[in-house]
């Protein structure tokens, strides 16, 4: 009669196991994805066919946050920062992580900073091609370096513009190596 026992307990175990693997838990965020392809040249302009963008990931000209490029321009008082390809100032934010990517700026937050979303693949040009990546975000893929999510400000709205550095102390211009940036003086 034992069989019996362990038969019915064997069976409730087993499916209990299968049920708990297959409700893993997922918040969303910080979905990490191999690095996007990258390549050395001079930037092109954005595909527009991979300009999609979430609901409030529009800048203040209505023009989706996206990029096929990366590029170092000098900062008067940063020293070197990382663009996108309209020259507009990215930037990384405390409260995400680098390893792994991980995202936390969501919902009013991406209203005034906007996730850089990315086609397939992005040209840099002076940034080291091993330090990009992606991460997802809400069946996009954003843009990281060397693991930080990258945002544009909505007060930065011509080339060179700075103006998001150092917003609450949490926001700062990202260098070609995915350091915050910091004033030199």
């Amino acid at each position: 009669m034992i069989p019996r026992r362990i038969g019915p307990s064997l069976a409730v175990g087993l499916a209990s196991a299968f049920l708990l693997g297959a409700c893993g838990s997922s918040n969303g965020t910080g979905n990490a994805a191999p690095a996007a392809p990258v390549t050395s040249a001079t930037p092109a302009a954005p595909d527009p066919a991979a300009a999609t963008t979430a609901a409030g990931a529009d800048d203040a000209s209505g023009q989706p946050a996206t990029t096929a490029a990366v590029l170092t321009r000098s900062a008067q008082g940063l020293g070197s920062i990382v663009t996108d390809d309209k020259g507009l100032t990215l930037y990384r934010y405390d409260k995400d992580q680098p390893s792994p990517s991980k995202w936390t700026c969501s919902g009013t937050c991406t209203k005034t900073w906007l996730p850089v979303i990315v086609p397939e693949s992005v040209q840099a040009s002076g940034v080291e091609k091993s330090l990009l990546g992606t991460v997802h975000r809400n069946g996009r893929t954003q843009l990281t370096l060397a693991g930080w999510p990258l945002y544009r400000y909505v007060g930065d709205t011509a080339a060179g513009q700075t103006n998001g550095q150092g917003k609450d102390q949490e926001w700062y211009a990202v260098t070609p190596s995915g350091q915050k940036s910091t004033a030199t003086g």
